[in-house]
């Protein structure tokens, strides 16, 4: 691509963004036949097909890296632009972050730049072990995530560690687990996932027991209401020790798995760009993690 066209890359990202050609023509206050015919051009222009025309429309991999420029291009160009009570629009940052992260440390980490009201801020939720997808792709700005690849472009900061403690009400580990966590009450017990594959909850029941098969487990994708229904003796299942410790010790919970927990690295990556909206979320997610992890 010898030139690079905006107004093309504005449709692009619109398409993908509101998930429809339609939508996008909305945003851009533009037809649908227009950002049809940007879209071509952009694509005439790469030599490439740029998106996949399915339901939703797709980024094809050059589709992806173009919009991850045309991103980091729009939050540059905010932050040079931006005066404050000029009325124009605020610049937007996107970050992913892991559902227990966001339940605990994350909300103290954002709230002086969203208190401050200078800029818009998107928190993506995601399972850590998939959040720097979305870095990779330039869908979000940074992420929290246990992946320690690196990403070019990219800078990377350990935060901590973030522990996890197999749990369940006392009156189920009773019933479920007498003899403690061994392969055979694991594939009657019912656990409780995060999702429908829990990758925490599989690699401790395979490093606890040595199994690695099916075992029965409802799931419940909401980070406070997993540990409610835990503690209302729905199930057992992984909780980080920054949102039971005071179950723990009123004894409203018990671990099935006395002294025995799993340590989950956390990593902040982030697209090398400085400015001032970029700089405060880095250093408040940075600080507030090794504030709170281990």
């Amino acid at each position: 691509m010898k030139q690079v066209d905006y107004r093309g890359l504005a449709a692009l990202d619109a398409v993908i963004d509101y998930g429809s050609f339609d939508k996008a023509a909305v945003a851009l206050s533009i037809t649908q036949s227009a950002v049809s015919q940007r879209i071509r051009m952009l694509e005439n222009n790469a030599g490439e097909l740029l998106i996949v025309r399915s339901q939703p429309p797709s980024p094809t991999e050059a589709g992806q890296r173009l919009i991850a420029h045309y991103r980091q291009v729009r939050l540059l160009e905010a932050a040079l632009l931006h005066r404050p009570d000029a009325g124009e629009a605020r610049p937007e940052i996107a970050i992913a972050v892991n559902a227990d992260s966001a339940a605990t440390w994350v909300p103290e980490a954002v709230t002086p730049l969203m208190s401050s009201g200078a800029c818009l801020l998107h928190i993506r939720l995601d399972d850590q072990d998939h959040t720097l997808t979305m870095l990779r792709e330039g869908r979000v700005f940074g992420c929290v995530t246990s992946e320690a690849a690196q990403v070019a472009g990219t800078t990377s900061t350990p935060l901590g560690i973030m522990r996890y403690h197999c749990v369940a009400s006392p009156a189920f580990a009773r019933q479920w687990f007498p003899q403690g966590m061994t392969a055979e009450a694991v594939q009657q017990a019912p656990a409780l996932n995060f999702d429908r594959k829990d990758a925490l909850q599989e690699r401790y029941i395979a490093r606890r027991t040595g199994y690695t098969g099916h075992y029965p487990h409802h799931s419940f994708a909401s980070s406070e209401g997993f540990v409610r229904f835990i503690e209302a003796g729905f199930g057992y299942g992984m909780v980080p020790a920054l949102q039971c410790a005071t179950q723990l010790s009123t004894g409203t919970l018990v671990e099935i798995t006395p002294g025995d927990y799993l340590d989950v690295p956390l990593i902040w990556h982030m697209w090398d760009i400085q400015t001032a909206f970029t700089r405060t979320l880095s250093d408040n997610m940075i600080a507030t993690a090794r504030k709170y992890l281990l």
